[in-house]
């Protein structure tokens, strides 16, 4: 399709949302508009372009500041919005964002849900100092946990991003981190270190002398998504820069990943309506032997199959941020499940989606037709990061079966 011929949207008309607070309903409507209006006339360019600090969209990440957007899972004392129900709003705006851009999606998961939400558990001074930044747009966050040789198996054995105490009490920080989101462009990160025998989250700005950017990785998807290295030579620190206490690194970590298997599952079932949208488009218009695409039993059934699927996972993500919002917990096994599903959802979907355009659907530019664009492959690329970060889909099997077998047996 062209960039002004947008599919139509099928949500509303296949899916009746019986489980989200009236609350969260609004913030959908607001965010849709919102994306339509401001995300969606830079969505191929995000999707397409070369990984670049340069290329990072600040005016846009100011106007999610502006509008509130950035807001939505923080009380209103350091400039969120104080909803009843912020999980759920988070959730369908993350939904609603990745519809149109995975690596908005991304972004904004990394500046609230991972960097936000470590600086929430630490201390009135970091919170007003720092996460108020975050949710004005004013600054870039990023969140690093993952090395060179740990990302799924964070233990003081694996970490070695390592912190010494000195005598006035601040921290001396060596080490690198990898892959970390935002990181070309980020004032500060909020950093999983070794603490002797312990693991301890500490904020480091990123303008601190020792610290050095590598250089921005350039991947096969989420382009407008930028990630790189960090590496810590002799970084001091202060010692209110300490989040939480020390020993409380991985409980942190685990904590904010948890949420945020919550919000990649939001932006993976996001991905996957996009993606169905686009093929029934594109089935009521292309013809082949005389019909049109959506007259073909094939792609009928696999429609019905897709509508199944989208709705089965929706339900599970909605299922998992309404617990989180009136339980208090993290809830699982739904938290899990949604991370899971909807993210395997979003690359199944996406993947028959570029076969059923066929040639079209893998280029991402047509020569003789520069001004055409068909996001099914945008979709297929940026999909399958989802069930990579924030916690391997083969990592949510195991998180969702710690209530069906012994600890043991899943050793």
């Amino acid at each position: 399709m062209t960039e002004n011929n947008y599919a139509r949207r099928y949500m509303d008309t296949v899916y009746h949302d019986l489980l989200m607070p009236e609350e969260a309903k609004k913030i959908r409507e607001e965010v849709r508009e919102f994306a339509d209006r401001e995300i969606r006339p830079v969505a191929r360019f995000l999707g397409t372009q070369t990984e670049a600090p340069e290329n990072f969209p600040w005016e846009l990440l100011k106007k999610m500041g502006d509008s509130g957007i950035l807001g939505i899972p923080f009380p209103k004392e350091y400039g969120g919005r104080g909803l009843e129900y912020p999980i759920c709003g988070t959730v369908a705006a993350l939904e609603e964002i990745g519809y149109i851009s995975d690596s908005v999606a991304a972004i904004m998961d990394v500046q609230v849900i991972l960097c936000g939400n470590a600086i929430s558990f630490g201390s009135e001074y970091l919170k007003q100092t720092y996460l108020t930044k975050l949710i004005s747009g004013e600054v870039a966050g990023c969140f690093a946990t993952t090395e060179p040789d740990a990302s799924t198996d964070l233990r003081v054995a694996t970490i070695q991003t390592a912190a010494e105490k000195q005598d006035d009490g601040g921290w001396v920080i060596n080490g690198r981190k990898r892959f970390i989101t935002n990181g070309p462009v980020a004032a500060y990160v909020t950093a999983l270190c070794r603490t002797g025998d312990s693991l301890t989250q500490f904020l480091v700005p990123l303008d601190a002398p020792g610290v050095t950017r590598g250089k921005t990785d350039i991947k096969i998807g989420n382009k407008g998504q930028l990630t790189c290295d960090l590496i810590f030579e002799n970084v001091k620190i202060p010692p209110e820069n300490m989040i939480g206490e020390i020993g409380d690194g991985l409980k942190i970590s685990l904590g904010t990943l948890a949420f945020g298997r919550v919000g990649i599952g939001a932006t993976g079932v996001g991905m996957a309506q996009s993606a169905f949208d686009e093929s029934v488009d594109y089935m009521k218009k292309r013809e082949s032997f005389g019909k049109k695409l959506s007259q073909y039993q094939h792609w009928q059934f696999k429609t019905a199959e897709w509508m199944t699927m989208i709705e089965s996972a929706r339900n599970i993500v909605y299922k998992a941020a309404i617990r989180r919002d009136t339980e208090g917990v993290y809830a699982e096994p739904e938290s899990a499940m949604g991370k899971y599903y909807a993210t395997e959802v979003a690359a199944t979907i996406a993947k028959d989606a570029v076969q059923l355009f066929g040639g079209y659907g893998y280029m991402q530019e047509l020569g003789a037709e520069p001004d055409t664009y068909y996001k099914v492959n945008e979709i297929y690329r940026d999909a399958k990061i989802t069930e990579i970060y924030e916690g391997t889909n083969e990592i949510q099997k195991i998180i969702m079966l710690r209530d069906v077998f012994d600890r043991g047996d899943l050793k």
